[in-house]
This record gives structure tokens, C-alpha cells and sequence, in this order.
């Protein structure tokens, strides 16, 4: 049984069920709060002493009893700490909204709160209705990715989540699967290259071929720079809708596939396939979802999916019809130390 399974039980014996699903329904002030506190950079402020709410208000701008309200909503909850002085200090929850740490979810936490991203889930019952994106019924774009060429803030609030986000699960699948014997690593839609920077500095011998649009790779230039892989990591810009680059012996896609349905997760696939020589491997990095009434993240991510993308999170037997369709044999799921499985196909 996991953690979130076992909270769950615990919860269920100890609360009345009306009083879980008040809490329940009240989850989206505790993560709006959490956003304010983000985007205020109130765990920076905190980083080296503690601070009253006054000293944090004249330094962000902010009204100060309304400041203090909010922190200290967020101490009940153990994000910051209230102490007996009327100081504000980290605790190791509020340490996570810090700025440029290893696990830093403050961009995350800023994107989930930013208004484009809230309208969306206020409209999540009209993707329920007509299958659609909320981004359609909301902005009018088919998916959130052409809302972004327009609107290139909310772009950068997604692709600093993003790296948030693979931060978290990067190391557990670096160790979670045997990427030796590969030399050349081609990552399909890897961002700034968080992903194939911890997996090329844990497998020295590999060079890396960093693959995503334009706008994307302009920005992961600086970042493979800093971490040292300049010279063992190649930028590539492009449409994995057009094709990919050729010539790996890996072809790995990190959360890419669950952003689109079906024709379009194949065709994806297929660009794939035929830039991939016989012996080439396809690596898929995605939440698998079981079976039954398990608790898992990957079924809340997978509305998440709904609204924004047009895309789904997979069950495996999903994903091997998908492979299928697209010409590969799906051989192996290998799971990690995350909430992130990863797939294995090869070429039939």
C-alpha cells in the first residue's frame, strides 16, 4: 500500500466524510495561498533569517495585515512557520518555494496559480461535456501550445514548471533505468534539457542531441552551457510533427506523448521510427495508470491533460496498442523511484 493510500484510510477512519470532502472542495485556497506566497518570493525573503510580516510587506509591496493572514494560513499547514516572536521563518515545505534550488517547485507552483492556468480549470466541466480543451472553450486555441506562441509569458511560466517538475523525478529515473550502451541519447521535446543533462552526467560515455522548437532551444542553450555539456550535447530545433533528428541509438520523449491523442501521439511515433536505425531503442517517460480504484497522481494529471492538451495519461496496455499502431513492440515497463515509469519499445 502507498503513502497516499495510507493517508487516505487513516483520514477515512478518523473524519466524518462530510468534513474530508469540505477539506477536499477548500484544496484550491490552500493552493492559491501557496501561489501568492510563491510569486511574492516570500521564501527567498526568508532564505537567511526570519522576518516579520511587516519587514516582508515593505519589502514586496504588499498591504501588511493582509500579508500576515496569508502566512499564517500557510503555517497551520506547515508551509512557513509562525514563531513566538511574530517572525516568519522556512520550514522544509517553504524551502521548496525557493528560487534555483535542486527541489525548487516554485515556478510550479506559480504556473498552477496564474490566471490562465485557474481560467482553464474554472471551465473543467466543459471538457467533461463536449471532450474538448478548456483552452478552446476559454481562449479559443485548439491546445495550451498554441495559446503559448501568442501568449509567450504563459509559455515561460509552463517551461519553468516543467523543469520543476523533471527536477523532482530526473536522479530516480537516471538510476531507474540502464541507459549504458547507449552513445548517442536523442532527447524528442526536452525542453531546456534538465532530463538529458542528469542522465548525461551520470553516463559519461553518451553524448546527447537535444531536441524541441525554436523558442525552446534558445533558452536550453544556456542552460547546457552552465551545467558543462556543451561539447557533448547538440542543440536541435524543429516540429516533431515534420521529423526528428536521425542517428541515435535512443530515442527518448519524456512526458511528450501524454500532451496528444491518439493520431497524433502516432504520428509523433512514426517521425520517430523512421529516424531510428534497427538497433535503435524507444524510450517513453510518462505516468502509467493502474488498475482499479489506486490511488495515483497520473489521474489527476491525466485532467490536467484534458483541459490543456487534448492529450491523456495511458494505461500500459494503452500504450502498447499505441506502439503498435506506430510500428514498435512495446518490450519492457521499467518502474523508478518516482511516480514515472519507463517504457521501452523497439522498432518491428
Amino acid at each position: 500500500m502507498n503513502i497516499t493510500s495510507s493517508l487516505q484510510n487513516f483520514r477515512a477512519k478518523i473524519m466524518p466524510p462530510q468534513v474530508a470532502m469540505v477539506e477536499m472542495i477548500n484544496a484550491y485556497q490552500v493552493s492559491q495561498a501557496i501561489y501568492v506566497a510563491a510569486k511574492l518570493g516570500i521564501a527567498d525573503l526568508l532564505r537567511n533569517q526570519a522576518k516579520s510580516s511587516k519587514e516582508l510587506a515593505q519589502l514586496t509591496g504588499m498591504h501588511e495585515q493582509s500579508l500576515y493572514r496569508l502566512l499564517r494560513s500557510l503555517a497551520s499547514f506547515g508551509i512557513f512557520a509562525e514563531n513566538e516572536d511574530g517572525r516568519f521563518s522556512l520550514t522544509p515545505l517553504a524551502a521548496t518555494l525557493q528560487t534555483d534550488t535542486p527541489d525548487s517547485v516554485r515556478a510550479w507552483a506559480i504556473m498552477s496559480g496564474e490566471k490562465w492556468h485557474w481560467d482553464l480549470w474554472g471551465n473543467l466541466i466543459e471538457s467533461v461535456k463536449t471532450g474538448k480543451t478548456a483552452v478552446e472553450y476559454t481562449f479559443g486555441k485548439p491546445n495550451i501550445f498554441e495559446y503559448f506562441v501568442q501568449n509567450p509569458q504563459a509559455g515561460n511560466n509552463f517551461d519553468e514548471a516543467m523543469t520543476n517538475l523533471a527536477s523532482m523525478n530526473n536522479s530516480a529515473i537516471a538510476t531507474g533505468y540502464d541507459f549504458s550502451g547507449i552513445s548517442t541519447l536523442v532527447d524528442i521535446g526536452g525542453g531546456y534539457g534538465s532530463h538529458l543533462s542528469t542522465i548525461l552526467k551520470a553516463y559519461p560515455a553518451i553524448k546527447g542531441v537535444l531536441f524541441d522548437q525554436p523558442s525552446v532551444i534558445t533558452g536550453a542553450q544556456e542552460f547546457i552551457e552552465v551545467n558543462g555539456l556543451a561539447d557533448r550535447c547538440e542543440l536541435v530545433a524543429g516540429d516533431f510533427f515534420q521529423s526528428v533528428p536521425s542517428g541515435g541509438d535512443a530515442y527518448l520523449l519524456k512526458t511528450v506523448i501524454h500532451d496528444w491523442d491518439e493520431p497524433q501521439a502516432i504520428a509523433i511515433l512514426k517521425n520517430c521510427r523512421r529516424a531510428m536505425a534497427e538497433h535503435s531503442k524507444l524510450l517513453l517517460v510518462e505516468a502509467v495508470i493502474p488498475p482499479g480504484n489506486t490511488p495515483y497522481f497520473g489521474k489527476l494529471l491525466d485532467l490536467e491533460m484534458l483541459t490543456t492538451s487534448g492529450g491523456r495519461e495511458r494505461t500500459e496496455a494503452e500504450y502498447r496498442t499505441l506502439f503498435d499502431a506506430a510500428g514498435f513492440k512495446l518490450t519492457k515497463v521499467f518502474a523508478t523511484a518516482s511516480p514515472w515509469k519507463v517504457i521501452e519499445g523497439v522498432g518491428c
